[in-house]
């Protein structure tokens, strides 16, 4: 059975990525920071579809704690098919008043936790024979800027670039995608005022806010479409045009 590896598994994106793939037949390891509750509800999910799962706690912008998630779901699994970096956080602040520890902290969990379970997982998605592949989440901020949150703009802007390398140095035995969400209702969108969810509405054309749902379709196509490596899907309702 495939296997595959999502950080930051406990809500949100990552959760419906979990979902999906079990959906799609994949065991899953569900990957969490703080909500081990929220993770474990996951895991109970992907069982109830008939495929195993393992909840794993490891703050993947720890290289040791990447690797310990990796080696328990190779353990679980006998494999690592697929890997999804998704753990992520935000910051809401001006770049006068931004303390260089939150940007440290913002380029360790949005980047450094991807290079991470990426070089910890790359031995076994390189010995896979199902089409093995890497998948970043990034944002719709890597292309945009953000006034508010350069830190967080410049993390995932960072991922594009390590996508696209990874891409080049992993084949052709893996691949490596992104995809970049536009305005999502995610945990991470919920504390935004009645007046900028208008204006953010306002700018996507199909009228609406992304789901996770919708980002975890995006990321199994990227799994398993077979001739493409080193792009970037935008997801964001055609927010991007404008």
């Amino acid at each position: 059975m495939p296997a595959a590896l999502v950080t930051g598994s406990s809500r949100g994106i990552g959760r419906s990525t979990a979902l999906r793939f079990a959906a799609d037949g994949y065991d899953v390891a569900v990957n969490y920071h703080t909500s081990e509750d929220a993770a474990e509800r996951v895991a109970a999910e992907i069982r109830d579809r008939g495929q195993e799962a393992i909840v794993v706690g490891a703050d993947v912008s720890d290289a040791n704690a990447a690797a310990r998630l990796v080696d328990a779901a190779a353990d679980a699994f006998g494999s690592v098919d697929h890997v999804v970096n998704n753990a992520g956080i935000d910051q809401h602040v001006y770049t006068e008043t931004l303390d260089p520890a939150d940007f440290d902290r913002i380029m360790d969990v949005n980047v450094n936790s991807a290079f991470n379970v990426t070089k910890a997982a790359l031995p076994h998605l390189r010995a896979s024979d199902a089409d093995p592949s890497v998948t970043n989440v990034s944002s719709i901020l890597a292309h945009t800027g953000a006034a508010i949150e350069c830190h967080y703009a410049s993390s995932k802007g960072a991922l594009l670039s390590l996508t696209r390398s990874h891409a080049r140095d992993f084949a052709p035995d893996v691949r490596v995608n992104a995809v970049a969400p536009g305005h999502v209702e995610t945990a991470m969108t919920a504390d935004r005022t009645a007046d900028e969810k208008r204006e953010e509405l306002a700018r996507i054309p199909v009228d609406r806010y992304g789901q996770p749902e919708d980002i975890a379709e995006a990321i199994a196509y990227l799994r398993d479409a077979t001739f493409v490596t080193g792009e970037t899907l935008n997801v964001n309702g055609g927010e991007l045009m404008r």
